[in-house]
């Protein structure tokens, strides 16, 4: 028993010795590390250029003891800053940018980034803080539009021309869609490489010199076009001409029409020439509150015939067209290959006044932090930033600072979803999906669509396991009605009619190849009248 014991105080001296390193490790090489466990006045200056009207707050984060710094206000633009002990050169070894945001209010447009400022010498001070503060890496989330990045930004001075550039990162990741606490990291490595993780998950690689991965390169390119190099006069770019010594055939007729009638086509038997395709619905009532003086005359709304269900068809019978044979359009020259192209003229090359050769960025160093945004939403909390010279020191705040309350948001996000599924309620995509069908089923060219929309959301809204077919029923309206808007939206004839000539060989295919000249005089002429619109006093 007593060895057992002096076996577990040893492992426990062993365990405290190893956290004693860690924290040890963590204090050495964390060269910043904002918690605000405490308020941070003081600590952090609040910007006093008159445009920064957004209110910062100590306040804790949604659900947790947590503190962090907060957006308080929607429609509001915010600066404040907290400078570093000393300013850190980023060109030695490896950085670490990271920090933790919250959007306990959802994000539809507004930022969330950090910019990492140069020194005041660069013309700049904390309590005029503005978006013109000189920065040398700008990094996190903004969303609105179109816009849906995790910007990295390297703000890089070119040694020729002398001044500042911004190199966006291509294809950054995008920012996560939900209301839990995410944590954003940027690693910076000797070799040129960076590296962003979202929630401690690699989602972009890049190399700060590759005109591949940042736009624009950070290297220019050696040889540019030369901007008073001007195309010849003569410069022919036809690959194709048309041949000079074609004549047209005398035979050719360009007056000869597409579709002749086809006077072998024969009036269907059955057809009923005094009956409309469409009559007035006998079931149909004038509205009580109809007034004919201020609505105009009522008429009854429009419905298929029914005499014409069981005919081949109804009112005037035209016979139909045919392709001609005789048809050939206009003569063209046929298109022979060019004996004086020369290809696509593109000015000559010549070197890059502005190129320069690096090994590594000449990076800027960092003074202090600075948050410089504006957004339309509130409740977006900032907390845990780190500025580290490894990625350890990361993982280790990740995992002791965000991971234990992410895992709690996502445990009480995951109860309610399905206490609102089994209770017959919405999980949040269905509400988001059935807001935005709401929005779509507003919109004026869909009007006459609107009732059958509105029917099936609210189906869907009691039935929440009925979502994906009203999506699909929803998809295949707006599909019907972009067909209808694309070809015009004819009539189909009656499908007993269209049997029916199938069922007679010799007028059937024939019969169904009307020009579209004829078919729209026939819409026309059997077109139901329109109720007039009652004019509002």
């Amino acid at each position: 028993m007593m060895r057992d014991r002096q076996l577990f105080s040893g492992l426990l001296l062993i365990l405290a010795l190893f956290s004693l390193q860690n924290l040890c490790f963590c204090d050495d090489d964390a060269v910043l590390y904002e918690s605000f466990d405490e308020p941070f006045d003081g600590r952090w200056i609040v910007s006093k250029n008159g445009d920064y009207e957004g209110v910062w707050k100590h306040a804790k984060s949604e659900g947790h003891d947590d503190y962090g710094l907060l957006v308080s206000e929607k429609a509001r633009k915010y600066g404040i800053v907290k400078e570093l002990e000393e300013p850190l050169n980023l060109k030695e070894g490896t950085i670490v940018l990271q920090y933790e945001v919250r959007f306990q209010e959802g994000l539809e447009c507004g930022g969330a980034y950090l910019k990492y400022l140069r020194p005041q010498e660069a013309g700049w001070t904390p309590e005029g803080f503005d978006s013109e503060s000189p920065y040398s890496i700008m990094f996190g989330p903004d969303k609105c539009g179109a816009t849906n990045k995790v910007h990295f930004i390297l703000k890089h001075k070119n040694p020729k021309s002398g001044e500042y550039v911004e190199h966006h990162l291509k294809f950054p990741p995008s920012v996560p869609y939900d209301k839990l606490s995410h944590v954003y990291t940027a690693v910076l490595k000797p070799d040129n490489e960076v590296r962003i993780l979202v929630d401690g998950e690699e989602k972009k690689k890049a190399n700060l010199l590759s005109g591949e991965d940042f736009e624009p390169a950070l290297i220019p390119a050696k040889t540019i076009p030369d901007p008073e190099d001007k195309k010849p006069e003569d410069w022919d770019e036809r690959a194709k001409i048309p041949d000079p010594n074609a004549v047209k055939p005398e035979d050719w007729d360009e007056e000869a029409p597409m579709e002749i009638e086809d006077e072998e086509a024969e009036k269907p038997e059955g057809w009923l020439d005094d009956e409309p395709e469409e009559v007035d619905d006998p079931e149909a009532t004038k509205p009580e509150d109809w007034d004919d003086e201020e609505d105009g005359m009522w008429e009854a709304p429009k419905v298929d015939n029914p005499k014409c269900e069981t005919a081949p068809g109804c009112g005037e019978w035209k016979r139909p067209t045919k392709k001609n044979p005789a048809y050939k359009g206009k003569w063209s020259a046929p298109m022979i290959d060019n004996p004086a192209y020369k290809g696509i003229w593109k000015p000559r090359d010549i070197p890059n006044p502005d190129y320069f050769e690096l090994d590594r960025p000449d990076f800027e160093p960092i003074a202090a932090i600075g948050i410089e945004i504006w957004t339309m939403q509130d409740g977006i909390l900032f907390d845990n930033m780190l500025i580290a010279k490894d990625e350890k020191v990361a993982e280790i705040y990740r995992q002791t600072t965000w991971k234990p309350k992410f895992d709690v948001e996502k445990e009480k996000q995951k109860a309610e979803e399905e206490a609102a599924s089994s209770a017959g309620g919405l999980k949040s995509y269905q509400k988001v999906v059935f807001d935005l069908l709401n929005k779509v089923a507003d919109i004026s060219f869909l009007s006459a669509y609107k009732s059958k929309i509105t029917e099936l959301i609210e189906k869907a809204e009691e039935q929440p396991n009925l979502t994906i077919g009203v999506l699909v029923s929803i998809v295949v309206v707006f599909f019907s009605l972009f067909i209808k808007l694309i070809f015009g939206g004819k009539k189909a004839a009656p499908a007993a009619s269209v049997e029916k000539k199938k069922k007679k060989p010799e007028v059937g295919e024939s019969s169904s190849s009307k020009s579209e000249d004829e078919t729209e005089k026939k819409e026309e002429t059997a077109a139901p009248r329109k109720r007039q619109p009652r004019r509002d006093n």
